[in-house]
């Protein structure tokens, strides 16, 4: 492990604390986040929001993009916008982040946990296939169903595991023949792509997270991916659904406070500028831990075939659990930042009663991945 804590060192050029991933601020973040100080315009009126919207929307070529205040807000109302009811099951992974579920959650629903592939870390489509068409049927209205209980199954809410495209082709034909909305969870897939287009934009909505540790940042903040239609649903319901007017305060349905601050968006139009540059020296750094890799026995994550991964979090898959174990205190032991999997979902108190297929992948990939220093290089390198 010692050769390892040199690399990563030689890499950050630094003897002290090295995070997993830290934000960066090479352009014109100050002075754009001083520029709504000084116009008093720092909450959720300010054209810095409507700039960053439109700037998402041209990088990801979507018809309209929609910011919030976090990428878990987004899920939730994306969840909403597609039909996800009290009651229902959404289709998602074990091995992601706790917001997805929670968002799962806040609408009533409760997930339905399907393996994933190793090469992805993300939803496996053979696994769906196999779990509908053994427990699931269609009704006479063309709604997936649980034959047991008869429950609806109407979304499904894969993750872009590190910003690796999941098998999206085989993932939209499996939904498509079980009438079950994509909804894609692209929190950190910022700047990937599969087959040439940006994730996020192949199901009914996706949606990014621009948190701090995110590969650029609004220091809180997420942004939603979908259609001109739903886009103005979405802008809607996150704005505390109310009716334009000069004065007068309508309020059509239950909305949600969810707007992002023009002061966050001020950011996220500095730190867009700069992805190209993060995008190149995340991809260098990680042919860097290829390279370091390459005659080990621990093998690197790299993106799938017909991917171009943004590379957020660089990832190696250890020999076994032991290994793992090493690597982990050893590097931390020695101020070097290195993470394990989250906790598979399906073992938290909160959803240990979840509907649930062979998970055998997931649990295969908790024993074994970490998660390396992943910042951009010094100076964007």
């Amino acid at each position: 492990m010692d050769s390892l804590i040199r690399f990563v060192r030689e890499q950050y050029r630094t003897n002290e604390f090295i995070p997993l991933h830290a934000p960066q601020f090479f352009g014109r973040e100050r002075e754009m986040v001083l520029d709504t100080i000084e116009s008093t315009f720092v909450s959720s009126v300010g054209s810095y929001v409507d700039r960053f919207e439109r700037e998402i929307a041209e990088l990801t070529g979507c018809e309209r993009a929609v910011a919030v205040v976090n990428g878990t807000a987004g899920i939730h109302v994306a969840l909403k916008l597609a039909g996800v009811a009290a009651g229902d099951l959404v289709v998602t992974q074990a091995l992601t982040f706790v917001a997805t579920c929670n968002a799962i959650n806040y609408c009533n629903a409760e997930p339905l946990f399907i393996d994933v592939d190793r090469h992805t870390l993300g939803l496996s489509p053979k696994s769906l296939e196999a779990w509908l068409s053994e427990h699931a049927l269609l009704d006479d209205n063309g709604e997936c169903r649980t034959k047991s209980e008869h429950r609806r199954v109407s979304a499904c809410l894969p993750m872009h595991t590190f910003g690796h495209p999941v098998e999206l082709d085989q993932l939209i034909s499996v939904c498509n023949r079980w009438n079950l909305a994509l909804i894609e969870d692209a929190a950190e897939s910022l700047g990937s792509y599969y087959k040439g287009i940006h994730t996020g934009t192949f199901g009914k909505i996706g949606v990014l997270s621009l948190n701090g540790n995110k590969i650029i940042t609004t220091g809180g903040g997420g942004m939603l991916l979908t259609n001109d239609e739903l886009g103005q649903r979405a802008k809607h319901l996150t704005t505390t659904a109310k009716l334009p007017h000069p004065y007068e305060f309508v309020h059509d349905e239950v909305g949600y406070n969810y707007r992002m601050p023009n002061l966050n968006a001020a950011l996220g139009c500095a730190q867009l500028a700069q992805l190209p540059i993060f995008l190149k020296s995340k991809r260098l750094l990680a042919n860097r831990y290829i390279e370091f890799f390459a005659d080990s026995d621990f093998r690197p994550v790299v993106e799938p075939e017909h991917c171009q991964s943004n590379y957020w979090l660089n990832a190696v898959i250890c020999p076994d659990r032991s290994s793992r174990d090493e690597l982990l205190k050893a590097t931390n032991d020695a101020g070097v930042m290195t993470r394990p999997l989250w906790a598979l979902m399906s073992s938290l108190q909160p959803y240990k009663e979840a509907l649930k297929g062979s998970l055998d992948n997931s649990k295969w990939l908790e024993d074994r991945v970490v998660n390396l220093p992943s910042s951009v290089l010094p100076s964007g390198e």
